[in-house]
Protein backbone atom coordinates (compact mmCIF):
# COMPACT_ATOMS: atom_id res chain seq x y z
CA UNK A 1 0.00 0.00 0.00
CA UNK A 2 3.19 2.42 0.14
CA UNK A 3 4.40 0.98 -2.77
CA UNK A 4 2.95 2.84 -5.02
CA UNK A 5 3.97 6.71 -2.74
CA UNK A 6 7.18 5.40 -3.65
CA UNK A 7 7.02 6.29 -7.52
CA UNK A 8 6.09 9.38 -6.46
CA UNK A 9 9.44 10.19 -4.69
CA UNK A 10 11.68 8.23 -7.50
CA UNK A 11 9.96 8.57 -10.58
CA UNK A 12 7.85 5.76 -12.37
CA UNK A 13 10.70 3.83 -14.04
CA UNK A 14 13.33 3.93 -11.13
CA UNK A 15 10.25 3.32 -9.07
CA UNK A 16 9.80 0.11 -10.68
CA UNK A 17 13.77 -1.01 -11.26
CA UNK A 18 14.37 -0.50 -7.41
CA UNK A 19 11.22 -2.82 -6.80
CA UNK A 20 12.79 -5.59 -9.57
CA UNK A 21 16.10 -4.89 -7.43
CA UNK A 22 14.99 -5.18 -3.91
CA UNK A 23 13.25 -8.94 -5.15
CA UNK A 24 16.49 -9.90 -6.31
CA UNK A 25 18.86 -8.97 -3.49
CA UNK A 26 15.93 -10.66 -1.39
CA UNK A 27 15.94 -13.65 -3.43
CA UNK A 28 19.99 -14.19 -3.23
CA UNK A 29 20.07 -13.68 0.77
CA UNK A 30 17.09 -15.96 1.58
CA UNK A 31 18.70 -18.78 -0.81
CA UNK A 32 21.90 -17.98 1.73
CA UNK A 33 19.62 -18.82 4.67
CA UNK A 34 18.59 -22.40 3.22
CA UNK A 35 22.23 -23.12 1.88
CA UNK A 36 23.83 -22.59 5.63
CA UNK A 37 20.73 -23.94 6.83
CA UNK A 38 21.56 -27.42 5.53
CA UNK A 39 24.83 -28.19 7.29
CA UNK A 40 24.41 -27.38 10.58
CA UNK A 41 20.20 -28.55 10.32
CA UNK A 42 19.19 -25.23 11.50
CA UNK A 43 15.20 -25.04 11.74
CA UNK A 44 14.88 -21.18 12.50
CA UNK A 45 16.51 -18.65 11.56
CA UNK A 46 17.86 -17.79 14.93
CA UNK A 47 19.33 -21.11 15.40
CA UNK A 48 21.43 -20.62 12.21
CA UNK A 49 22.84 -17.24 13.47
CA UNK A 50 23.79 -19.21 16.86
CA UNK A 51 25.59 -21.59 14.54
CA UNK A 52 27.51 -18.50 13.01
CA UNK A 53 27.67 -15.95 15.92
CA UNK A 54 26.73 -18.26 19.31
CA UNK A 55 24.03 -17.18 21.64
CA UNK A 56 24.78 -12.98 20.79
CA UNK A 57 23.85 -14.00 17.16
CA UNK A 58 20.64 -15.82 18.20
CA UNK A 59 19.47 -12.71 20.48
CA UNK A 60 20.26 -10.23 17.46
CA UNK A 61 17.76 -11.75 15.00
CA UNK A 62 15.33 -12.68 17.67
CA UNK A 63 15.19 -9.27 18.61
CA UNK A 64 15.22 -7.97 15.23
CA UNK A 65 12.31 -9.76 14.14
CA UNK A 66 10.18 -8.67 17.43
CA UNK A 67 10.82 -5.42 16.10
CA UNK A 68 10.29 -5.78 12.47
CA UNK A 69 7.16 -8.10 13.12
CA UNK A 70 5.78 -5.31 15.73
CA UNK A 71 5.45 -2.66 13.27
CA UNK A 72 4.84 -4.12 10.38
CA UNK A 73 1.44 -5.71 12.54
CA UNK A 74 1.12 -2.13 13.80
CA UNK A 75 0.93 -0.96 9.84
CA UNK A 76 -1.47 -3.81 9.12
CA UNK A 77 -3.99 -1.95 11.55
CA UNK A 78 -3.16 1.30 10.68
CA UNK A 79 -4.00 0.25 7.33
CA UNK A 80 -7.59 -1.32 8.21
CA UNK A 81 -8.56 1.96 10.25
CA UNK A 82 -7.78 3.95 7.10
CA UNK A 83 -10.25 1.76 5.71
CA UNK A 84 -12.81 1.82 8.00
CA UNK A 85 -12.84 5.16 9.49
CA UNK A 86 -10.54 7.29 7.57
CA UNK A 87 -6.56 8.74 7.90
CA UNK A 88 -5.55 10.65 10.73
CA UNK A 89 -2.68 12.63 10.91
CA UNK A 90 -1.34 15.69 8.66
CA UNK A 91 -2.31 16.20 5.18
CA UNK A 92 -5.72 15.86 3.77
CA UNK A 93 -8.50 13.51 5.35
CA UNK A 94 -9.67 10.47 3.33
CA UNK A 95 -12.91 9.09 4.58
CA UNK A 96 -13.48 5.63 5.43
CA UNK A 97 -16.35 3.15 4.65
CA UNK A 98 -17.60 3.41 7.72
CA UNK A 99 -17.76 6.98 7.95
CA UNK A 100 -19.00 7.21 4.35
CA UNK A 101 -21.61 4.72 5.62
CA UNK A 102 -22.84 6.73 8.46
CA UNK A 103 -22.59 10.23 6.57
CA UNK A 104 -19.77 11.41 8.81
CA UNK A 105 -18.52 10.44 12.30
CA UNK A 106 -20.31 8.57 14.86
CA UNK A 107 -19.53 7.45 18.00
CA UNK A 108 -19.03 3.49 16.25
CA UNK A 109 -16.96 4.70 13.27
CA UNK A 110 -14.53 6.31 15.10
CA UNK A 111 -11.30 4.73 14.94
CA UNK A 112 -10.20 3.62 18.38
CA UNK A 113 -13.48 1.69 18.55
CA UNK A 114 -13.05 0.39 15.49
CA UNK A 115 -9.96 -1.00 15.53
CA UNK A 116 -10.68 -2.17 19.37
CA UNK A 117 -13.55 -4.21 17.97
CA UNK A 118 -11.39 -5.58 14.74
CA UNK A 119 -9.08 -6.58 17.34
CA UNK A 120 -11.08 -8.30 19.72
CA UNK A 121 -13.29 -10.06 17.77
CA UNK A 122 -11.59 -11.15 14.46
CA UNK A 123 -7.68 -10.62 14.86
CA UNK A 124 -7.08 -12.09 18.50
CA UNK A 125 -9.13 -15.42 17.99
CA UNK A 126 -7.31 -16.01 14.02
CA UNK A 127 -3.76 -14.96 16.21
CA UNK A 128 -4.72 -17.88 18.58
CA UNK A 129 -4.10 -20.85 16.34
CA UNK A 130 -1.03 -23.11 17.62
CA UNK A 131 0.28 -24.00 14.31
CA UNK A 132 0.50 -22.59 11.17
CA UNK A 133 -0.77 -25.24 8.88
CA UNK A 134 -4.23 -24.19 11.00
CA UNK A 135 -4.06 -20.60 8.68
CA UNK A 136 -3.84 -22.09 5.27
CA UNK A 137 -7.38 -21.51 3.79
CA UNK A 138 -7.33 -18.19 5.35
CA UNK A 139 -3.96 -17.74 3.59
CA UNK A 140 -5.03 -18.92 0.36
CA UNK A 141 -7.93 -16.25 0.74
CA UNK A 142 -5.74 -13.65 1.75
CA UNK A 143 -3.95 -13.85 -1.99
CA UNK A 144 -7.03 -14.36 -4.02
CA UNK A 145 -8.10 -10.93 -2.15
CA UNK A 146 -5.14 -9.30 -2.80
CA UNK A 147 -5.07 -9.93 -6.74
CA UNK A 148 -8.81 -8.69 -6.50
CA UNK A 149 -7.30 -5.51 -5.39
CA UNK A 150 -4.30 -5.82 -8.20
CA UNK A 151 -6.76 -6.97 -10.53
CA UNK A 152 -9.39 -3.67 -10.01
CA UNK A 153 -6.67 -1.31 -9.59
CA UNK A 154 -5.09 -2.41 -13.22
CA UNK A 155 -8.60 -2.44 -14.94
CA UNK A 156 -9.87 0.98 -13.74
CA UNK A 157 -6.01 2.42 -14.64
CA UNK A 158 -6.70 1.07 -17.97
CA UNK A 159 -9.80 2.28 -18.44
CA UNK A 160 -9.26 6.06 -17.44
CA UNK A 161 -5.77 5.59 -20.10
CA UNK A 162 -7.87 4.49 -22.53
CA UNK A 163 -10.37 7.78 -22.14
CA UNK A 164 -7.48 10.15 -21.81
CA UNK A 165 -8.52 10.86 -18.12
CA UNK A 166 -4.29 10.02 -16.90
CA UNK A 167 -1.78 12.57 -16.63
CA UNK A 168 1.47 11.81 -17.84
CA UNK A 169 3.87 10.41 -14.84
CA UNK A 170 6.61 11.73 -13.46
CA UNK A 171 9.62 9.63 -15.13
CA UNK A 172 12.42 11.15 -13.13
CA UNK A 173 13.14 11.78 -9.16
CA UNK A 174 12.08 15.28 -8.02
CA UNK A 175 15.49 16.37 -7.29
CA UNK A 176 16.12 20.06 -7.08
CA UNK A 177 18.53 20.51 -3.83
CA UNK A 178 20.42 18.37 -1.41
CA UNK A 179 17.49 18.03 0.94
CA UNK A 180 14.73 16.03 -2.17
CA UNK A 181 18.20 13.88 -2.83
CA UNK A 182 18.85 12.78 0.62
CA UNK A 183 14.69 12.37 0.45
CA UNK A 184 15.33 9.54 -2.03
CA UNK A 185 16.58 6.84 0.68
CA UNK A 186 13.67 7.34 2.59
CA UNK A 187 12.30 4.79 -0.14
CA UNK A 188 14.12 2.00 0.98
CA UNK A 189 12.49 1.24 4.26
CA UNK A 190 9.52 0.37 2.19
CA UNK A 191 11.32 -1.45 -0.43
CA UNK A 192 12.73 -3.67 2.14
CA UNK A 193 9.94 -4.01 4.15
CA UNK A 194 7.98 -5.52 0.89
CA UNK A 195 10.23 -8.16 0.81
CA UNK A 196 11.01 -9.17 4.65
CA UNK A 197 9.82 -12.92 4.85
CA UNK A 198 13.21 -14.52 5.76
CA UNK A 199 12.02 -15.35 9.64
CA UNK A 200 9.29 -17.00 8.21
CA UNK A 201 11.35 -19.35 5.99
CA UNK A 202 12.09 -22.33 8.11
CA UNK A 203 8.75 -21.95 10.32
CA UNK A 204 6.76 -23.15 7.03
CA UNK A 205 9.45 -25.40 5.78
CA UNK A 206 9.13 -27.22 9.21
CA UNK A 207 5.55 -26.89 9.24
CA UNK A 208 5.48 -28.34 5.32
CA UNK A 209 7.70 -31.03 6.39
CA UNK A 210 9.65 -30.25 3.24
CA UNK A 211 12.78 -32.11 5.24
CA UNK A 212 14.92 -31.38 8.25
CA UNK A 213 16.82 -29.74 6.00
CA UNK A 214 15.09 -26.08 4.91
CA UNK A 215 17.56 -25.74 1.95
CA UNK A 216 15.71 -28.61 -0.29
CA UNK A 217 14.99 -28.09 -3.45
CA UNK A 218 11.07 -27.87 -3.05
CA UNK A 219 11.41 -25.25 -0.30
CA UNK A 220 14.08 -23.20 -2.84
CA UNK A 221 11.17 -23.50 -4.91
CA UNK A 222 8.07 -22.22 -2.81
CA UNK A 223 10.71 -19.48 -2.35
CA UNK A 224 10.82 -18.48 -6.19
CA UNK A 225 7.65 -18.65 -6.83
CA UNK A 226 6.14 -16.77 -3.62
CA UNK A 227 8.90 -13.81 -4.79
CA UNK A 228 7.48 -13.77 -8.61
CA UNK A 229 3.96 -13.75 -7.39
CA UNK A 230 5.05 -10.83 -4.97
CA UNK A 231 6.86 -8.34 -7.37
CA UNK A 232 3.96 -9.40 -10.05
CA UNK A 233 1.65 -7.59 -7.51
CA UNK A 234 4.23 -4.94 -6.18
CA UNK A 235 4.92 -4.07 -9.58
CA UNK A 236 1.39 -3.97 -10.84
CA UNK A 237 0.37 -2.16 -8.12
CA UNK A 238 2.97 0.64 -8.18
CA UNK A 239 2.68 1.71 -11.67
CA UNK A 240 -1.35 1.25 -11.50
CA UNK A 241 -2.05 2.68 -8.44
CA UNK A 242 0.30 5.75 -9.21
CA UNK A 243 -0.80 6.47 -12.86
CA UNK A 244 -4.40 6.04 -11.32
CA UNK A 245 -3.94 8.64 -8.76
CA UNK A 246 -0.96 10.72 -9.80
CA UNK A 247 0.94 13.20 -7.25
CA UNK A 248 -1.86 12.63 -4.75
CA UNK A 249 -0.92 9.34 -4.32
CA UNK A 250 -1.33 9.37 -0.08
CA UNK A 251 1.24 7.12 2.15
CA UNK A 252 -1.62 4.16 2.20
CA UNK A 253 -3.06 4.45 -1.43
CA UNK A 254 -6.19 2.57 -0.24
CA UNK A 255 -7.04 6.14 1.23
CA UNK A 256 -6.85 7.44 -1.69
CA UNK A 257 -10.23 5.08 -3.02
CA UNK A 258 -12.57 7.36 -1.11
CA UNK A 259 -12.54 9.98 -4.05
CA UNK A 260 -14.92 9.62 -7.14
CA UNK A 261 -12.73 7.58 -9.46
CA UNK A 262 -14.11 8.76 -12.45
CA UNK A 263 -15.86 5.44 -13.94
CA UNK A 264 -19.22 3.61 -13.96
CA UNK A 265 -20.23 2.21 -10.68
CA UNK A 266 -17.04 3.85 -9.11
CA UNK A 267 -18.43 3.84 -5.32
CA UNK A 268 -19.40 0.75 -5.68
CA UNK A 269 -15.91 -0.53 -7.26
CA UNK A 270 -13.94 1.72 -4.27
CA UNK A 271 -15.46 0.29 -1.67
CA UNK A 272 -14.97 -3.53 -2.78
CA UNK A 273 -11.26 -2.25 -3.19
CA UNK A 274 -10.67 -1.51 0.26
CA UNK A 275 -13.34 -3.69 1.91
CA UNK A 276 -11.66 -6.64 0.03
CA UNK A 277 -8.22 -5.32 0.79
CA UNK A 278 -9.07 -4.87 4.59
CA UNK A 279 -10.01 -8.49 4.72
CA UNK A 280 -6.82 -9.71 3.19
CA UNK A 281 -4.75 -7.80 6.14
CA UNK A 282 -7.07 -9.45 8.31
CA UNK A 283 -6.36 -12.73 7.31
CA UNK A 284 -2.14 -12.11 7.20
CA UNK A 285 -1.92 -10.51 10.62
CA UNK A 286 -1.68 -13.99 12.00
CA UNK A 287 0.63 -15.47 9.87
CA UNK A 288 2.84 -12.67 11.68
CA UNK A 289 1.98 -12.85 14.62
CA UNK A 290 2.48 -16.77 14.57
CA UNK A 291 6.43 -15.95 13.98
CA UNK A 292 6.12 -12.88 16.51
CA UNK A 293 5.07 -14.98 19.22
CA UNK A 294 7.42 -17.64 18.74
CA UNK A 295 10.38 -14.91 18.85
CA UNK A 296 9.45 -13.39 21.94
CA UNK A 297 8.54 -16.54 23.88
CA UNK A 298 12.28 -17.80 22.86
CA UNK A 299 13.71 -14.83 23.71
CA UNK A 300 11.76 -14.66 27.35
CA UNK A 301 11.58 -18.56 27.99
CA UNK A 302 14.38 -19.87 25.96
CA UNK A 303 14.42 -23.25 28.37
CA UNK A 304 11.18 -23.97 28.45
CA UNK A 305 8.96 -26.54 27.50
CA UNK A 306 7.69 -25.79 23.63
CA UNK A 307 4.72 -23.37 23.54
CA UNK A 308 2.39 -25.73 21.89
CA UNK A 309 2.19 -27.25 24.86
CA UNK A 310 2.01 -24.68 27.64
CA UNK A 311 -1.80 -23.69 27.47
CA UNK A 312 -1.36 -20.68 30.01
CA UNK A 313 2.08 -18.92 28.55
CA UNK A 314 0.64 -19.40 24.93
CA UNK A 315 -2.78 -17.67 25.82
CA UNK A 316 -0.79 -14.23 27.86
CA UNK A 317 1.82 -14.27 25.08
CA UNK A 318 -0.84 -13.99 22.43
CA UNK A 319 -3.09 -11.45 24.30
CA UNK A 320 -0.44 -9.43 25.48
CA UNK A 321 1.27 -8.87 21.90
CA UNK A 322 -2.14 -8.49 20.15
CA UNK A 323 -2.95 -5.92 23.10
CA UNK A 324 0.74 -3.77 22.89
CA UNK A 325 -0.09 -4.02 18.99
CA UNK A 326 -3.59 -2.32 19.46
CA UNK A 327 -2.27 0.32 21.30
CA UNK A 328 0.74 1.23 19.20
CA UNK A 329 -1.14 1.13 16.10
CA UNK A 330 -3.49 4.17 18.06
CA UNK A 331 -0.25 6.39 18.25
CA UNK A 332 1.09 5.53 14.66
CA UNK A 333 -0.04 8.31 12.43
CA UNK A 334 0.73 7.17 9.52
CA UNK A 335 1.99 3.87 7.91
CA UNK A 336 5.21 5.88 6.21
CA UNK A 337 6.44 6.37 9.67
CA UNK A 338 6.42 2.99 10.86
CA UNK A 339 7.98 1.71 7.61
CA UNK A 340 10.61 4.74 8.16
CA UNK A 341 11.25 2.97 11.84
CA UNK A 342 11.04 -0.94 10.88
CA UNK A 343 12.39 -0.70 8.10
CA UNK A 344 15.83 1.37 8.11
CA UNK A 345 16.53 -0.84 11.15
CA UNK A 346 15.30 -4.13 12.05
CA UNK A 347 14.08 -5.55 8.50
CA UNK A 348 17.36 -4.47 6.60
CA UNK A 349 19.33 -6.44 9.27
CA UNK A 350 16.85 -9.52 8.80
CA UNK A 351 17.12 -9.33 4.90
CA UNK A 352 19.98 -8.49 3.65
CA UNK A 353 23.11 -8.14 6.72
CA UNK A 354 22.40 -11.09 8.88
CA UNK A 355 22.46 -13.24 5.91
CA UNK A 356 25.77 -11.80 4.46
CA UNK A 357 27.69 -12.00 7.36
CA UNK A 358 26.42 -15.48 7.79
CA UNK A 359 28.07 -16.34 4.09
CA UNK A 360 30.90 -14.08 5.09
CA UNK A 361 32.02 -15.96 8.13
CA UNK A 362 31.30 -19.23 5.75
CA UNK A 363 31.60 -21.77 8.91
CA UNK A 364 31.14 -25.03 6.82
CA UNK A 365 33.36 -23.20 3.94
CA UNK A 366 30.54 -23.31 1.14
CA UNK A 367 30.76 -19.63 -0.35
CA UNK A 368 33.32 -18.60 -3.24
CA UNK A 369 34.88 -15.43 -3.24
CA UNK A 370 32.50 -14.26 -5.73
CA UNK A 371 29.89 -14.79 -3.05
CA UNK A 372 31.60 -13.12 -0.64
CA UNK A 373 32.12 -9.99 -2.73
CA UNK A 374 28.90 -10.19 -3.40
CA UNK A 375 27.82 -10.37 0.73
CA UNK A 376 30.13 -7.28 0.77
CA UNK A 377 28.60 -4.95 -1.21
CA UNK A 378 25.11 -6.29 0.22
CA UNK A 379 26.17 -5.38 3.65
CA UNK A 380 27.96 -2.12 2.51
CA UNK A 381 24.52 -0.97 0.34
CA UNK A 382 22.19 -1.75 3.36
CA UNK A 383 24.15 0.05 6.06
CA UNK A 384 24.34 3.16 4.11
CA UNK A 385 21.44 3.10 2.47
CA UNK A 386 19.48 2.64 6.16
CA UNK A 387 21.65 5.12 7.87
CA UNK A 388 20.74 7.84 4.91
CA UNK A 389 17.12 6.79 5.28
CA UNK A 390 17.09 7.53 9.33
CA UNK A 391 19.07 10.54 8.54
CA UNK A 392 16.82 12.42 6.06
CA UNK A 393 13.77 11.65 8.03
CA UNK A 394 15.32 12.84 11.12
CA UNK A 395 16.39 16.45 8.95
CA UNK A 396 13.25 16.67 7.32
CA UNK A 397 10.83 15.87 10.88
Amino acid sequence: MALPATMKVLGLPLGLLAILFAAILSENSIQALLRYSRPCKARSYGALMADAFGEAGRIAVQLCIIINNVGILIVYIVIIGDVMSGTTGAGPHHTGVLEEWAGGRTWWNERVFVLFTTTVVILLPLSSFKHIDSLKWSSALSVALALVFVVITVAVALWKLVAGEIEWPRLTPDVHDTTSFWHLFTVVPVMVTAYICHHNVHPIANELEVSTEPSDLKMQKVVRDSLVLCTGIYLCTAMFAYLLFGEATSDDVLANFDTDLGIPFAHTIALIVRASYAVHIMLVFPLLHFSLRLNVDGLLFPKAHPLVHDNLRFVLLTGVLVGLIFIGSTLVPSIWVAFQFTGATASVCLAFIFPALILLKDKPKLATLKDKWEACVMVILAVLSSVTAIASNILSS
